[in-house]
């Protein structure tokens, strides 16, 4: 096999077909009748939110790249950019017609039948339609500013994601105009859906869709003409910002410029109801300069998000999760000051099955103790109403030196980034936005305390973000120390992150973009070398995506020499498993399930001696090169075990596990009666025994 060339590019995925089979497993969790109905309904709505993003950001880079003249091949794949371009729509369309067959077939059905209905215009009674029609004049007409189209009034510039109706008049308006063609913007105040009030309704959650009430009524909108057609549609548009980092002087607001711009991008999708004329389309997609592909025609709303409101509208908490209190640890019992129990123990926490609250309470208490001299933290994704910051804001204002560390670029969060920081500012907090062409991503928080005459470092590391909000729905986890070398690592990393000099050795943490990449692939290949010795040999990856071609190629050829590999990967993967001499030795497992799997764990059997880490980098070359990551060392016997534990859990999982193929698609892990494990449910299950 030492022939063998690892780069053949049969021997990979590309990441954008990876992005859309993911989507399809969140989208069959929507068909699963073993979840209760509205959890499915969120999980419909989950997938279009990931289609919209799949659009926004990876298609709208694949048409760039192609408008710009890339080079032949775009990916991994024997394909050329044309060609991944038109298997992305066949795909794509293939996943937008099962949600609405989901949706028509299966959801609202199923809705029905639990009384929660949404009424069709030609199911509207007398007395439904009159209370909408008033409500149309009293709420909707007020607002709505039509645009006739002429050659005064050229097409609209039509907001991203936004609502809209194409509309095909007949008739002469007041100025004696023969009519023509017109749009309706439905402005994004506007409640998508309607609840009848209860003496019209028919059951207890009777719904309309704003749309059909548009629909019904238009005519008014256009007094005197006669409105032949009228259609919902939506325009995606590429939303990646773009900011040319070295040429900026002030990176906030070049970001706050760009802010704008992102709902008015170059187009890439038109959606648009299956019942509209041809001509009327063809005329869209002329306005959008978009191509066939690029229209996706459907039989419902053109928001399938929308809906989710239903979940918060309707009071049946039997149709969903049943609720549950994270736990908090008993060592945190009492109110105990967490530095004082970080100075005998290191303390692990498994989010969302334990609190976050200890991690807020670490801040808490590090703002009002005199003893703490300074908090250094980096935020990723939060608010500006979070209580870390509220806490961060008092520890600045009780005069200590706070430093916080803001990604201004976290894509889609980056207006509430702004506010953060300028919130931050305004009392005093140094505020750093990272480095020039290296997102932070890094996940940790640094207090510092003076104790008997000397400085001690107390440190938060995590996977995931200071976000008390998703900490309730991502799996993450999270370590509280004070060992001397990780804090002293840390601060090294927070000078490099705020300071100017050369990169500083780190005793502990592997760190991206500078020794994180080939420590990987130094315990990979010793992984390799131990099993060509015959000494026990294994690797376990928990990540959100394994995209990174030379770390894939290390982990074929750990693979070709007997190495047993495990890889738990939500997302996009583009290795390829279960190839006859080459990936053989290697499972690939996706684990969809109540909570989004967001952990990032690194295991290497090391002869017995196992080497364990957490990170906040997925194996992605974005994270390995571009971004400022964080991967800690699991050295407390107690929470290595833990967290051992938990892997073999998810590798047993088989309700939740999608087992990847050698074609890239996923195949359901199934069970005998009665034998199912999920790894979710019984870490749930774990937080009730206890």
């Amino acid at each position: 096999m030492e022939d063998l060339d690892l780069n053949l590019p049969d021997f990979y995925f590309g990441r954008e077909l990876s992005q859309v089979e993911f989507n399809r497993r969140v989208l069959a969790q929507a068909s699963d009748e073993s979840i209760p109905l509205l959890e499915r309904l969120r999980y419909l709505c989950i997938s279009s939110t990931n289609m919209d993003e799949l659009f926004e950001v990876r298609i709208a880079g694949v048409k760039q790249r192609l408008s710009l003249g890339a080079a032949a091949f775009l990916g991994p794949e024997h394909m050329s950019p044309a060609s991944i371009r038109k298997e992305l729509s066949i795909r794509c369309h293939e996943v937008v017609d099962e949600q609405y067959r989901v949706l028509n077939e299966e959801l609202l059905p199923a809705l029905a039948r639990e009384k929660i209905n949404f009424a069709r215009r030609d199911e509207w009674t007398r007395e439904q339609d009159e209370w909408l029609r008033s409500y149309f004049m009293n709420e909707l007409l007020p607002i709505l500013s039509p645009l006739g189209l002429d050659p005064a009034h050229p097409f609209p510039r039509i907001l991203n994601k936004s609502l809209n109706f194409i509309v095909a008049l007949k008739g002469k308006d007041a100025f004696g105009r023969s009519g023509g063609k017109a749009v309706v913007q439905a402005p994004r105040a506007l409640p998508r859906l309607i609840q009848f009030p209860d003496e019209i309704s028919s059951g207890p959650a009777d719904f309309v869709f704003l749309s059909s009430v548009i629909h019904a009524y238009a005519e008014n909108l256009f007094p005197g003409m006669k409105v032949i057609n009228i259609h919902q549609f939506r325009v995606t548009r590429n939303s990646d910002l773009f900011v040319d980092e070295e040429e900026v002087e002030d990176l906030l607001l070049a970001l706050q410029g760009e802010l704008s711009s992102r709902h008015y991008g170059d187009a890439v999708r038109l959606e648009v109801a299956d019942n509209c004329p041809q001509n009327l389309i063809d005329y869209l997609v002329q306005m959008f300069e978009l191509e066939e592909e690029d229209v996706y025609q459907v039989n419902g709303p053109v928001n399938l998000n929308r809906l989710q409101a239903i979940i918060d509208l309707v009071d049946r908490p039997d149709l969903k999760f049943t609720p549950f209190t994270p736990r908090m640890p008993a060592i945190f019992s009492g109110g105990k000051n967490i530095m004082d129990l970080l100075k005998k123990i290191d303390v692990l926490l498994h989010h969302p099955f334990d609190s976050f609250l200890p991690v807020i309470d670490f801040i808490r208490q590090a703002a009002v103790d005199p003893e703490v001299l300074a908090i250094k933290m980096t935020l990723y994704r939060t608010g500006p109403e979070s209580p870390l910051v509220n806490y961060l804001v008092k520890a600045a204002r009780k005069g200590k030196e706070v430093t916080v560390v803001i990604e201004l670029r976290a894509r889609f969060d980056e207006e509430a980034n702004i506010a953060v920081a300028n919130r931050l500012q305004e009392v005093g907090v140094h505020v750093v936005y990272g480095i020039v062409g290296y997102k932070t991503h890094a996940k940790m928080a640094l207090i510092i305390r003076r104790e008997k005459n000397h400085l001690k470092h107390y440190v938060h590391l995590g996977t995931g973000n200071y976000h008390a909000s998703t900490a309730r729905f991502y799996t993450d986890y999270g370590m509280m120390t004070s060992n001397k070398a990780i804090g002293e690592d840390v601060h090294k990393i927070f000078l490099q992150l705020t300071s100017l000099g050369k990169v500083s050795r780190l005793q502990k943490l592997l760190q991206s973009p500078f020794t994180l990449f080939d420590a990987l692939v130094e315990k990979i290949q010793r992984e390799k070398r131990h099993a060509e010795q015959g000494l026990p040999a294994r690797i376990i990856v928990k990540v959100n995506s394994l995209v990174e071609k030379q770390l894939i190629r290390e982990l074929y050829a750990a693979s070709i020499a007997g190495v047993e590999i495990k890889l738990i990967v939500r997302g996009m993967c583009c290795l390829r498993p279960q190839i006859m001499g080459v990936s053989d030795n290697i499972e690939v497992r996706s684990i969809i399930g109540r909570f989004l799997e967001h952990t990032r764990v690194y295991y290497f059997e090391n002869n017995g001696k196992p080497d364990l880490y957490c990170a906040s980098a997925d194996w992605m070359e974005r994270n390995l090169f571009r971004r400022v990551e964080t991967c800690f060392p699991i050295e407390d016997s107690a929470i290595r075990k833990r967290i051992i534990h938990d892997l073999n859990l998810y590798l047993k999982d088989n309700t939740n596990a999608w087992i990847m193929q050698s074609d890239g698609s996923y195949v359901r892990a199934s069970h005998e009666e009665g034998r199912g494990i999920s790894a979710q449910a019984t870490l749930l299950a774990e937080i009730e025994t206890e």
